[in-house]
Order: C-alpha cells, then sequence, then structure tokens
C-alpha cells in the first residue's frame, strides 16, 4: 500500500528474469505491422508491450528461447541481429543527445577546450573517441585530477562512441576528446551513455579506470590532440 499522497511507480515484468522492476529500468519493445519484434526505447509506440532488462545477454536469450512470442500470445518474429539492431538503436539516441547539447552549449570539443574544462572543474563527464591516443588521454586525466575546484561528483571517462560517430553527432571533423558540461543541459546525455553501456554489460566503475589503446590511433594535429 503506497502512503498518503505518494506518487505510485509503473512496475513491468522482464520476460526473461521474472523479476518485477520499476518500468523504466526495463526496455520495452512491440510488434510492428508484419508481427516483427521492434524496440520501443522511448516507451512510445502504440500496442502491447513486452519488457526486458536491458542487456544484451538477456535480450539474446529471449530470442533464443522464443520468449517474445509467449509474451504476445502469439507468433513475434524475433530477428537474431536484435541485439544489434537495439545497440545500434542506443547508439543513435545518444548521439542524437550529445548533438542537441553540442547546440545549446553544454559539450565542448578540441583538446584544449576539454582541458581547461576539466581544470576549472566544468566537466561533468569526459568523452573520448574510442580510438583516441594514450598519450592525450593521459594528459587530460591529469587535468582532471588538477581541477581547482575539485569536482563534487566523479567525473566518468567514457570511450564507447567512434571518432565517426563523435563527428557525426557533432557536425564536425576528427573529433578526439570532447566534455560534457555541468549542468541540466549534459544530464540526458549522461543517462543515455549509462543505459548504453548498462546493455553492453559495462561496469560504469570502469569509466574511471585506464584503458589499453591500439599504437595505430587515431590522431590530429601535429601533436595527435584534438
Amino acid at each position: 500500500m503506497n502512503p498518503a499522497g505518494s506518487k505510485r511507480v509503473p512496475e513491468r515484468t522482464c520476460i526473461v528474469t521474472r523479476t518485477t522492476l520499476p518500468q523504466s529500468d526495463l526496455m520495452r519493445f512491440v510488434l510492428g505491422p508484419e508481427g516483427e519484434v521492434v524496440p520501443d526505447l522511448r516507451g512510445r509506440l502504440p500496442g502491447r508491450g513486452a519488457w526486458v532488462t536491458p542487456s544484451a545477454a538477456i535480450l539474446a536469450e529471449a530470442v533464443k528461447r522464443r520468449l517474445f512470442s509467449r509474451a504476445f500470445k502469439r507468433e513475434a518474429k524475433a530477428s537474431p541481429d536484435l541485439v544489434a539492431v537495439v545497440d545500434d538503436a542506443l547508439v543513435r539516441d545518444l548521439t542524437g543527445a550529445l548533438g542537441l547539447a553540442n547546440k545549446a552549449g553544454a559539450l565542448t570539443c578540441g583538446f584544449g577546450k576539454v582541458e581547461a574544462a576539466l581544470r576549472s572543474g566544468q566537466a561533468a563527464v569526459l568523452i573520448h573517441a574510442r580510438e583516441a591516443a594514450e598519450d592525450g588521454r593521459r594528459k587530460l586525466a591529469n587535468a582532471l585530477r588538477n581541477a581547482a575546484p575539485a569536482p563534487i561528483f566523479p567525473v566518468p571517462t567514457y570511450d564507447d562512441l567512434s571518432g565517426d560517430d563523435l563527428d557525426m553527432a557533432l557536425g564536425r571533423v576528427h573529433v578526439i576528446h570532447a566534455a560534457l558540461l555541468a549542468g541540466a543541459g549534459s544530464e540526458g546525455c549522461h543517462a543515455r551513455w549509462r543505459r548504453l553501456r548498462r546493455f553492453r554489460g559495462v561496469d560504469d566503475d570502469a569509466a574511471t579506470q585506464p584503458r589499453d589503446v591500439d599504437r595505430s590511433s587515431r590522431n590530429a594535429g601535429p601533436d595527435g590532440q584534438d
């Protein structure tokens, strides 16, 4: 029973784990016109929904065990590539949000601007292209450690997107380093980033750890930093 005046949080049950969770913690799927299983990331598509824990491994199990047909009580065509389809949709959702944050002035890119945002304590999230060189990563990590004033909350470092993804999102060429700035304009991007990483099974604690990089890293400019 809910306390007087409290608002009830909608809950749904994962079709794989049978765990009941707040609706916002699950991923919704609906059936398309031809009976195909379609991801509904925003939870707005019409029709009956089937809910899955937002994990690539759990979604793959739902496809393998044909659990969507059971959930919809009819033949449901779940593509063998459904995990990849959802991952791609999550990336598009994230890059779209990054583009909006950039237009709103809640994101900065380029090595010098990112370094300044880190040192001044204005950065909320540090972003590297997946193929960013180790030297640039190390220098920006040092700038973050020497921030004054120090950030109130930990500043995660994400490198889940390729340089091409960042180029497309920000409408620029050869983006290697960027930062989301503290404030309301960056919160939606951060939430989408956490959702993508959760789906991929990436521990968010890893966002604070250095990552090994390919020595054939993408570079920009004479010092390989942009």
